[in-house]
């Protein structure tokens, strides 16, 4: 481990796991839930900067989110007060766009939160070229000028092959990526394999694509089995609210109803300024839905519908 990366830990947090992996350049960050990958590009003494910056204020994070574990699980309202840790803070301006008219707790953009908080502990301390915090597949971005990161997509979390790529600079306004569905490490209300989402923070990005997942369903269908999330994690936000446990076949008409609707609140997503862009996947079909014109919408709805009937 390079000098100085872990001294947090043994001082504030013996738990955590704080090392470089084999590669010598990406850090590896665990504690109990929260486990991150972290890359940095630049000169040498900046990324070690970077890397203790980030090692020291991971050590904090989890038991920051635990002393306000109660407000998180809690169904997001704009009456609420707000949280006072700032990855909490954070996970709440991520949800709350949505509190008035969806059932979300700030849990749902938590992973998001944490990548971006790291970052920014890394950007106080030090000035990189580019880098990335990847927290379980939701990633926040940091590009200096004239960098680029390229990206895969995947169809299915639980089976990765990717699908296609996507190249972000500096002058796109993307710094957060975050992928959502019933197939993933966290439960979900709908029946999409996969929502990857594209959006100016990683926390937004995590929101809207717990929204979007959701929002792609058929709700009562024979095929889909659901159970009770409390049944699954006595602890979680979702209390005994049903999330999707499988998905039988699906034929073309089912399909295209269930992405429909996801398609609709991207679109609406995207009108609000929410987010950049969306690829939504289910058992095989995969629409992206990019920032068009205007007048564009019309049209491009109705190639994705001819796509989806192909």
């Amino acid at each position: 481990m390079a000098a100085g990366i872990g001294n947090a830990k043994e001082e504030m947090n013996p738990r955590a796991q704080i090392r470089l992996l084999p590669d010598g350049k990406r850090l590896h960050l665990n504690d109990g839930p929260i486990d991150l990958i972290v890359e940095a590009f630049g000169a040498a003494s900046e990324i070690q900067a970077a890397y203790q910056a980030a090692s020291a204020r991971f050590v904090s994070v989890l038991d920051e989110l635990c002393s306000e574990l109660s407000y998180l699980r809690s169904p997001c309202s704009p009456e609420n007060l707000w949280p006072q840790g700032a990855v909490a803070r954070r996970m709440t301006a991520a949800v709350m766009p949505y509190a008035s008219e969806h059932f979300i707790t700030p849990m749902a953009a938590v992973a998001g939160a944490v990548a971006e908080e790291i970052l920014s502990a890394m950007l106080r301390a030090a000035g990189l070229d580019r880098a990335y915090v990847n927290d379980g597949g939701d990633i926040a971005l940091h590009l200096g000028e004239d960098e680029e990161f390229t990206i895969g997509m995947v169809e299915r979390p639980d089976r990765p092959s990717l699908l296609g790529t996507a190249t972000i600079t500096t002058a796109d306004p993307v710094r957060g990526i975050a992928t959502s569905g019933w197939r993933g490490r966290s439960f979900s209300l709908g029946i999409a394999d996969a929502v990857t989402v594209l959006a100016d923070r990683a926390a937004a990005a995590d929101a809207a694509a717990t929204i979007i997942a959701n929002a792609i369903d058929l709700p009562g269908h024979p095929a889909v089995t659901r159970v009770p999330a409390g049944e699954l994690a006595p602890d979680s936000d979702l209390g005994d609210r049903l999330v999707t446990q499988a998905v039988g076949p699906l034929n073309s008409r089912e399909k295209a109803e269930a992405l429909d609707a996801g398609m609709k609140i991207t679109h609406t997503l995207m009108r609000l300024g929410l987010i950049r862009s969306a690829a939504i996947s289910l058992q095989g079909v995969t629409i992206i839905v990019r920032e068009v014109a205007a007048e564009r919408i019309a049209q491009h709805k109705e190639q994705e519908r001819i796509l989806l009937h192909a």
